[in-house]
C-alpha cells in the first residue's frame, strides 16, 4: 500500500453502528503502521466518553446512528472539542446531501461506504481511507474551526476586466472554499468552470447547494454545453472536464478517460485542455487539496499569459495542491481564502 508517511502513530476513534464495519474499518486503518484504532464506539453517546479516555487525533464518524445522528454529533465535537473528523457516509443521494452539510460544520473529509458487496468495496478504498487519516491527523486545524463563511458580499467587477475564463481546481477543504468564493461573486462575470475531486453522486448535490446559495448560476456539467457569462461550471465527480474555443465560443466536454494524478475529474486535464485551446486570457485558482493535482497546469497556464494564484498555507485546511503550484513555479499570487473572491472580479 502506498501509503503518506507520518512520524508518529496517529490515535484514531472509530464511531460506527454496525459491529462489522467497526471491525472492518479497524483492520482497514491498522494496516498501516502508522495507525491505531484506541477504541471503536457504537453510538455519539460511547463515543463521547471514549473521545474523554481515549483522547484521539482523528475520528470516523458514521454519518446514520441511534441515540444521536452523526451531524449532530459533529457539530457537538467541533463546538467543544474540535478536531479533525472523517465522515463514513453512504454513497447515496441522501448521504451526498448530509454528507456537505457535515463539511459545512467543519467535517475534515469524507469516505463513501456502499450500500452492497460492503466487504470487498471497502478493501478497494483502504488507500484511500488510510491516507485521509494520515492527513486528516497533519492538517491546519485552525482553517478546519475557522470556516467563516461569508457569503453574498456584494463585489464590484472593474471596468476594464482582463479575463475570459475563470477556471478553479480544489479537492480536500476544496468543497467549502469553493462555496466561501462563489456565494461572494456578482453575476456579469465570464464563465466559471471548476474541477474538485468529488464522487460522482456528491457533485449533482454539491452544484445544486452551491446554486440555491449564489446569485450566480451554478450548473454541473452533463453533456457538451456551451460556456456563458454569469454561470459556474462544475466537472462530475465521474468525468474530466475539457474546456474547448469554438467558433470564437468556449464549450465544456466530457472526458471519461483514466484518472490522472489518481484523480477523475482532474485539475490538471482541466487546465492542460484550456492551454491547448489558446485560451491566454485566463485566471487560474488552485485551492486547499491533498497531492499535486493541477500543480503542472497552472504552471502551463501561466506559461501562455495566463494569471494564477493559489490559496495561502494560513487558510488552506491541506496545503498539498497549492504548495506544489508554488513548487513548479506556476503562481503569480498567493492569497489568504478570504481575498480571492476580491481577486477574481478585480482587473489587476
Amino acid at each position: 500500500m502506498n501509503h503518506q508517511k507520518s512520524d508518529k502513530i496517529i490515535r484514531v476513534l472509530v464511531v460506527d453502528d454496525s459491529a462489522f464495519i467497526r471491525v472492518l474499518l479497524t483492520e482497514i486503518l491498522e494496516s498501516s503502521k502508522n495507525i491505531q484504532v484506541v477504541a471503536t464506539a457504537e453510538d455519539p453517546i460511547d463515543a463521547r466518553e471514549k473521545i474523554k479516555k481515549y483522547d484521539p487525533d482523528v475520528i470516523t464518524l458514521d454519518i446514520e446512528m441511534p441515540k444521536m445522528d452523526g451531524i449532530t454529533f459533529l457539530k457537538n465535537i467541533m463546538r467543544l472539542r474540535p478536531m479533525p473528523v472523517i465522515m463514513v457516509s453512504t454513497l447515496t443521494q441522501v448521504g451526498a446531501d448530509i454528507t456537505l452539510e457535515a463539511l459545512e460544520y467543519g467535517a475534515f473529509d469524507f469516505i463513501g461506504k456502499p450500500t452492497s458487496d460492503v466487504k470487498n468495496r471497502l478493501t478497494n478504498l483502504a488507500d484511500d481511507l488510510v491516507n485521509k487519516v494520515i492527513a486528516a491527523a497533519q492538517c491546519n486545524k485552525i482553517a478546519l474551526e475557522k470556516r467563516d463563511y461569508a457569503g453574498y458580499k456584494s463585489l464590484n467587477i472593474d471596468k476594464d476586466y482582463p479575463h475570459d475564463l475563470i477556471a478553479i481546481g480544489a479537492s480536500t477543504g476544496g468543497t467549502e472554499a469553493i462555496r466561501e468564493i462563489i456565494t461572494q461573486l456578482p453575476t456579469g462575470l465570464p464563465p466559471i468552470v471548476m474541477s474538485q475531486h468529488i464522487p460522482p453522486n456528491f457533485s449533482k448535490s454539491f452544484a445544486k447547494r452551491l446554486n440555491l446559495q449564489s446569485t450566480i448560476n451554478v450548473r454541473e456539467v452533463m453533456s457538451s454545453t456551451r460556456l456563458e457569462y454569469g454561470f459556474a461550471y462544475l466537472a462530475p465527480g465521474s468525468h474530466h472536464l475539457i474546456i474547448t474555443k469554438r467558433n470564437g465560443h468556449f464549450w465544456a466536454e466530457l472526458d471519461d478517460g483514466e484518472k490522472v494524478n489518481r484523480h477523475k475529474p482532474s485539475v490538471d486535464v482541466m487546465f492542460n485542455s484550456i492551454v491547448n485551446s489558446n485560451i491566454e486570457n485566463c485566471l487560474g485558482i488552485v485551492l486547499t487539496g491533498m497531492g499535486k493535482d493541477g500543480a503542472t497546469g497552472l504552471k502551463a497556464l501561466k506559461d501562455i499569459g495566463a494569471s494564477t494564484l493559489v490559496q495561502d498555507e494560513e487558510t488552506s485546511v491541506v496545503w498539498g495542491m497549492p504548495g506544489a503550484s508554488v513548487k513548479e513555479g506556476g503562481v503569480d499570487r498567493i492569497l489568504p481564502l478570504g481575498e480571492i473572491a476580491q481577486a477574481i472580479v478585480s482587473s489587476k
